[in-house]
């Protein structure tokens, strides 16, 4: 009894706490009166001189440019804020605080200072150290931001899930910029130097695509449809006042533009033929159907049908492939679902390749322990499972066939090509996260030049461990080692403890939220 009581009363205790905390960190009014859409296509625009000749002969196409190399991604967000007249608008799930942070920072606000209006809708989940400087930001003429789903206690910010977590815990994966409603560049990539292979330690491969067109139109009304659904607020009402917030972003901009990062930055800017060449009016694109697919935002405060979830609409879009997967995911955990959708298309002879992060590479372990075990499901049904090895220390490269060929050290990327046919490029991991929790988008592409260059370079890739089921029924890695073939009898280049930690967590009920 005495256990009881004492249960009782920690239990009344934090309940108390939490109405008092949501009583005393309420959300704001959402923002008032009709915000501003994106402007229509000009033909006096910089952009509009260079590429809408090129939407006019190609009717009811998009054109497209696939964009794997990370110093490329980044350079194709600079020249477009560069070339921007009329609108900016970018949405983003983190922004960090490091070279290629700060520096795409500064070409907003320079693009706002020249009279582009510039949007920003940021994951409130993904951007700490940026309040002071998106305060100062915001209050700048032509600059709006605001955050999705935010956190009503900024210090300490966490402590937000105590009283509002089934909010906090949804979040926007969203990732595009879309400059004068005739440009995007769609993808995988947060803002960060690891997302475009610049600075030290893990570098990320990962995949964008520039659209021109009408595709890059479908994003604009998909980010007015993020702006003003019931998650997004003014940053100016959930942030406090800054202090010195644009001195701080000046002093962090001088030095990233001195470091030796930002001279890789400027190197690249200086080495892009590609898109200045398509700036300047080239037709250097592939054009084709374009379809976007993204969550009804309503799934931010979880009232979004199931008939509105991007899962639902791209798994119709798709169809049953005939011939062939590959489906490339940094974090894959298909469920019981899809290990059953899998195992349908290899009944039926479709050749399925997944490809994920190994446990070596994988810098969210418990993710891992959620998918070997639908790993070795798959296996056993005769899918082609291969897991990235991480290779620290080795020189960054950062094109497709590099990265798939050589030195990167985590898989980022969120794509799969189906009969070779077909591509899709986005946001959205293949796990129940990106299914049910957070926001996601992407383009199906009809492609079979880009969707052939996924599986061509997978084929050819030699940093892959594959795993394979022995004769003994065992689960069981092959590779090479200083160019020898070689085979592991557990996970690759991990020790006990991580294994031993992993094995662990595949007991927890923490799939869901994974």
């Amino acid at each position: 009894m005495r256990l009881l009581r004492f249960l009782l009363k920690t239990l009344a205790i934090l309940t108390i706490a939490i109405l008092v905390l949501r009583w005393t960190h309420p959300l704001p009014e959402r923002p008032k009166g009709d915000a501003a859409v994106s402007a229509p296509a000009e033909d006096d625009t910089r952009l509009g001189q260079a590429l809408l000749p090129l939407i006019i002969t190609n009717p009811d196409r998009t054109g497209v440019i696939p964009i794997a190399d990370g110093r490329d991604a980044l350079v194709a967000r600079i020249l477009l804020a560069r070339a921007a007249s009329e609108t900016i608008d970018v949405q983003y799930y983190i922004w960090q605080t490091d070279t290629t942070g700060w520096l795409l920072l500064d070409e907003l606000r320079k693009a706002a200072k020249r009279g582009v209006r510039v949007r920003m809708l940021l994951d409130d989940n993904g951007i700490p150290g940026l309040d002071n400087v998106l305060a100062d930001l915001a209050a700048m003429e032509n600059i709006e931001i605001r955050l999705f789903n935010p956190f009503t206690m900024r210090k300490p910010k966490l402590v937000s899930y105590v009283f509002d977590f089934f909010r906090l815990n949804r979040r926007m994966h969203n990732k595009s910029m879309t400059v004068d409603g005739l440009a995007t560049v769609i993808g995988g990539r947060n803002i960060g130097d690891i997302y475009f292979a610049y600075g030290e330690g893990t570098a990320y491969f990962d995949y964008d695509v520039l659209a021109v067109g009408p595709g890059a139109a479908s994003v604009s009304q998909n980010f007015n449809d993020y702006w003003t659904s019931g998650s997004s607020y003014d940053a100016l009402d959930i942030l406090a006042p800054s202090n010195d917030g644009i001195a701080e972003m000046d002093n962090a901009v001088a030095l990233a533009a001195q470091s030796a990062r930002g001279s890789e930055y400027a190197k690249a800017l200086d080495n892009a033929p590609v898109i200045s060449g398509l700036i300047a009016g080239e037709d250097l694109l592939e054009w084709t159907t374009v379809k976007l697919f993204s969550d009804d935002p309503a799934k931010g405060l979880g009232q979004a049908t199931s008939g509105d979830l991007l899962i639902t609409r791209l798994t119709q879009a798709m169809g049953q492939p005939k011939r062939s997967l590959d489906l490339v995911s940094a974090y894959l955990i298909p469920g019981q679902v899809g290990t059953a959708l899998f195992q349908e298309f290899l009944s039926n002879g479709v050749k399925t390749r997944l490809v994920t992060n190994s446990l070596e590479a994988n810098d969210v372990p418990i993710v891992h322990s959620a998918w070997k075990g639908y790993r070795n499901q798959l296996v056993r049904a005769g899918a082609d499972v291969l897991e990235l090895r991480a290779r620290p220390g080795q020189p960054d490269t950062s094109s497709l066939t590099q990265i798939l060929t050589s030195s990167q050290s985590s898989l980022h990327a969120k794509t799969f090509a189906v009969d070779e046919e077909r591509i899709f490029i986005g946001s959205f991991n293949f796990d129940p996260r990106s299914a049910a929790l957070n926001t996601e988008m992407g383009f199906l592409v009809d492609s079979p030049t880009i969707a052939r260059s996924l599986s061509v370079a997978l084929d050819e890739s030699q940093v892959f461990y594959r795993v394979f089921e022995d004769k003994d029924g065992k689960i069981r890695w092959s590779g090479t080692e200083d160019k020898a073939p070689k085979e592991w009898m557990v996970e690759p280049n991990t020790s006990v403890f991580q294994r031993t930690l992993v094995n662990i967590m595949s007991y927890l009920p923490l799939e869901w939220i994974l």
